[in-house]
C-alpha cells in the first residue's frame, strides 16, 4: 500500500473551550502576558492553564466564532491524516494550501494530485501546484465576469466525490471537540 494517489486539503474552525472575550480584552491579556512574572502562578510556578490568547474571531455563515483554524491534508484514497497546521481563525483557507501540500511530502512516493474546495480557487495556488508538477484538483468557482461552464460544473462534482474524505476527518474530530 502506498500513499501517492493524492491529497485532499481543507480547513475547519476549532472553537475555543475558554470563555469568550472581546478583542479589546484579549489585547489587554496579551499585554499582561508579555512580562515573565505574569506567566507564573502565585507559587512562582509556570501557569498550567492560560486563556486562549492565540485565538481570534472569525465569521462563518453570518455567525461569529472564537478559536483557531485547523488546515489538514488527508490521503485521498485511504484517509490517513498527513499533516495539520493551525492558524488564527481569521486567516483565509487559501493561504495554507502550499503549507499543507509541502508538509505532506514526507511520503516516499511523489504525490499525484491536490484536491481542494472552491475556497482555494485562485492563481497563486494553481501556480504553486503547477510549479511542483502536481495535478490540479482544485474546484473552480464563478468569477465576477464569467460563470462556470457545464464542463467545469461536472469537474467540480467529480472532485467533490474524492475530496469528501477530508470532510470525514473533520466530522470525526468534531464529534470529540465538545467532550469532556
Amino acid at each position: 500500500m502506498s500513499i501517492n494517489e493524492g491529497i485532499a486539503i481543507d480547513a475547519r474552525i476549532v472553537k475555543s473551550a475558554s470563555r469568550l472575550k472581546s478583542n479589546k480584552k484579549l489585547e489587554e491579556i496579551k499585554a499582561r502576558r508579555n512580562k515573565p512574572e505574569d506567566k507564573l502562578d502565585k507559587n512562582g510556578k509556570p501557569l498550567k492553564f492560560a486563556r486562549d490568547i492565540e485565538f481570534n474571531w472569525t465569521v462563518k455563515n453570518d455567525k461569529p466564532y472564537f478559536g483557531l483554524k485547523e488546515h489538514a491534508a488527508v490521503d485521498a484514497k485511504y484517509g490517513f491524516v498527513l499533516t495539520t497546521v493551525l492558524s488564527y481563525a481569521s486567516v483565509h483557507d487559501t493561504n495554507y494550501l502550499a503549507y499543507c501540500t509541502l508538509y505532506s511530502l514526507h511520503i516516499k512516493h511523489k504525490l499525484a494530485i491536490v484536491y481542494a474546495d472552491k475556497g482555494y480557487h485562485g492563481e497563486p495556488n494553481r501556480s504553486f501546484i503547477a510549479m511542483n508538477d502536481l495535478k490540479d484538483g482544485i474546484m473552480r468557482k464563478d468569477e465576477k465576469n464569467e460563470k462556470l461552464t457545464e464542463l467545469e460544473i461536472n469537474r467540480n462534482k467529480k472532485i467533490s466525490k474524492t475530496r469528501y474524505i477530508v470532510e470525514q476527518y473533520f466530522g470525526l474530530s468534531h464529534l470529540h471537540d465538545n467532550r469532556q
